[in-house]
């Protein structure tokens, strides 16, 4: 009888290893989601796959992109449902805090820090992924806002770059007389406004203040309280009622405005480098642009060094079990010459550090870095910087403030708010 079952198992054995079903040949699934799902972003990542698994068979990477705006559905979903996959985007700042808060994100700071895997990235783009003094991202790319100019059309109605925010509103008169557009703006889906008044926040608001409401951290009675709030939002208003930005700017997607600008159709921009592979072979090409940060504020109190940014990487599920195989996956796709690649087939400016070289990125991306370089730090994207319940209050009110049926005053009462009983809430847990 034992002879029979040995023999049994041992024809088992052999045809699982005939047919490349047995325990011998088993492959690893990794789950991986990401928010690139446009063709030339995913003539990389096919190709980053296809890579991976041929240099190791034994781990098969199943992947799905969904676009930007949706992937925030699709992410609260499989968090609520507990289909996490083993890999996933997150934006940095609070967006990637609520799922390491929620035990819902892998600590990855031993992997890191306890290897030379630390020294491929700069300090700082790792610093936007930590909650508690612990790593739970890896950044992927680092990217920042810019307001771009027609330098044709600047020196044709003889305006310059301007240095202060009163400057701004001086050239945007020029322009507008002349009958120009001064800045293209596109606020359909309002994180387009969300930019500029998170810079405008950071340079108005105490840093420390600022910090501390956005981690709803500061006492009940402090918290989104400071003047600088209001401010920014007036500033922002100023620029919508002073005609700085184009008519109905509610009902256009920034794609259009920015395809306005690209046209030779306006002044200014307010665009992320990542965006700059755009430009080449359009008519602002060929006329000549350039770009300059958000002008400070002679009264601010906040920090004039700051621009708009933040890296965009990917978490590990708290749930994974698989965890080697993905580090392995992760370490791949940051190696330099997985970044380089990057660079050169989708345009984005890799996290990695000596990826974008003069080889593989236009020069005003390469002057982008050293002013990324340069700043005193990141405001990163306010949508995802702010908790989630507040920010939607903020985004719906900067389309109010740009219709006129919302005061400044009255978006930050509804923001604190929210804000209140967010915090309230999460103290309860």
């Amino acid at each position: 009888m034992m002879t029979q079952r040995l023999t049994t198992l041992a024809l088992a054995a052999a045809l699982g290893l005939a047919t490349g079903t047995g325990v011998a040949d088993a492959k690893t699934t990794v789950s991986f989601l990401h928010k690139w799902p446009e063709p030339e972003n995913m003539v990389y990542f096919n190709a980053a796959v296809k890579a991976f698994e041929e240099a190791n068979p034994d781990i098969d990477i199943k992947m799905e992109a969904v676009a930007d705006e949706p992937y925030k559905d699709k992410i609260r979903v499989l968090m609520a449902s507990g289909q996490v996959p083993d890999i996933y985007f997150s934006w940095s700042g609070e967006f990637g805090k609520k799922f390491a808060r929620g035990g819902r994100a892998y600590d990855i700071t031993d992997h890191v820090y306890n290897s030379d895997w630390k020294n491929t990235f700069p300090e700082a783009a790792l610093q936007p992924f930590k909650f508690e003094g612990r790593l739970y991202g890896i950044p992927i790319n680092v990217d920042a806002k810019f307001m771009l100019y027609n330098t044709e059309t600047f020196k044709k109605h003889g305006v310059e770059v301007p240095k202060t925010f009163d400057d701004l509103l001086a050239v945007c008169a020029k322009l507008k007389d002349a009958g120009v557009v001064p800045i293209n703006f596109g606020n359909q889906f309002p994180w387009a406004a969300s930019h500029y008044i998170g810079e405008m926040l950071a340079k108005l608001v105490p840093n420390d203040v600022r910090v501390g409401d956005y981690a709803l951290t500061r006492a009940d009675n402090e918290l989104y309280t400071d003047p600088g709030y209001v401010e920014a939002l007036k500033a922002f208003q100023q620029l919508n009622d002073e005609g700085c930005f184009n008519r109905g700017s509610n009902a256009l997607t920034h794609p259009i405005a920015r395809g306005s600008f690209l046209a030779g159709r306006g002044a200014m921009i307010y665009m992320q480098m990542v965006e700059f592979g755009r430009i080449g072979g359009s008519p602002i090409d060929k006329s000549g642009w350039n770009f300059f940060t958000l002008p400070t504020f002679a009264d601010g109190r906040g920090d004039p060094g700051i621009i708009t940014g933040a890296p965009d990487g990917f978490m590990v599920s708290a749930e994974t079990k698989h965890i080697d195989e993905v580090i392995r996956f992760l370490k791949f796709l940051t190696t330099p010459e997985q970044a380089r690649e990057y660079v050169n087939i989708t345009g984005m400016t890799s996290s990695v550090k000596g990826a974008v070289t003069a080889e593989n990125a236009d020069e005003r991306v390469l002057q982008g870095l050293k002013f990324l370089d340069a700043a005193s730090g990141l405001a990163l994207w306010l949508d995802t910087d702010m908790d989630a319940r507040s920010t939607e209050v903020l985004l719906a009110g900067s389309q109010a403030i740009l219709n006129g049926t919302e005061t400044p005053e009255q978006v930050m009462e509804k923001v604190r708010k929210t804000a209140l009983a967010v915090k309230k809430e999460r103290e309860k847990n």
